[in-house]
């Protein structure tokens, strides 16, 4: 069972409307993916499968991102999702869906909602854990609609690291992953469209009480140290 501690709690609380919506769309979302909820257990008492517990993680191209939710896995025992992570996955099956995604990346444009949000929904079905950190999406407000009427439910919370533009393309430019859009030009676009695009959808979740804001400036553990508490908070007894 988890809670909020007042010190840690979002910007705005969510209203008692907010709370039974998302409770009725979590319903949604467990019967969409099985079709028998109730599973025997030992003694022959059956027991319900844990409804899913959705984290996204958000904030621009090297903002720490991949870094944190490798240590919130390792502490908390999540399931990381990155939706950049998928998109190259499926660019290096070289299927007509990979080269319209790389083509789309290239032009640091986003990649059309239902592409992604399959990627992310056919993890999430395959998985036995029930805790997801869901990283770099929704990159905009289309995709955040998506996400809802897809998957049937909103995030449980979202995570925002709040990072400077230059230590970003600092960070990208450092990094030497190979990646296709770890390049000056690119990196410049993706700025201006998650400074355009995404921001708007960490406001929608910061007024439904949703966000935990992170300042990534500084070292990985120092930058921990600020998200530690927060994944406490949500699984004391």
């Amino acid at each position: 069972m988890w809670r909020r501690a007042a010190s840690l709690s979002p910007l705005l609380s969510p209203s008692k409307s907010s709370l039974l919506h998302q409770g009725l769309c979590r319903l949604t979302f467990w019967g969409a993916f099985t079709t028998d909820i109730m599973h025997p257990a030992k003694g022959g008492i059956a027991s319900k499968e844990k409804l899913p517990f959705i984290t996204f993680v958000l904030g621009g191209p090297g903002s720490g991102k991949g870094t944190q939710c490798a240590k919130i896995v390792e502490t908390f025992g999540y399931i990381h999702l990155s939706a950049g992570d998928l998109l190259r996955k499926e660019i290096a099956s070289n299927s007509e869906n990979g080269a319209m995604i790389l083509d789309t990346i290239k032009e640091g444009k986003i990649v059309p909602s239902g592409i992604t949000v399959k990627l992310i929904q056919k993890e999430i079905e395959s998985s036995d854990n029930y805790k997801f950190l869901i990283d770099g999406f929704p990159r905009c407000e289309e995709n955040r609609i998506a996400f809802e009427q897809i998957i049937g439910m909103e995030p449980n919370n979202v995570l925002f690291f709040d990072c400077p533009e230059d230590e970003m393309v600092k960070r990208v430019l450092s990094r030497n992953e190979g990646r296709v859009d770890d390049n000056i030009d690119t990196i410049k676009k993706r700025l201006k469209v998650f400074s355009a695009l995404n921001l708007p959808v960490i406001k929608h979740y910061t007024e439904k009480g949703k966000v935990y804001k992170v300042n990534a400036v500084g070292s990985a553990d120092e930058v921990f140290e600020q998200v530690r508490p927060i994944f406490t908070e949500f699984w004391m007894d």
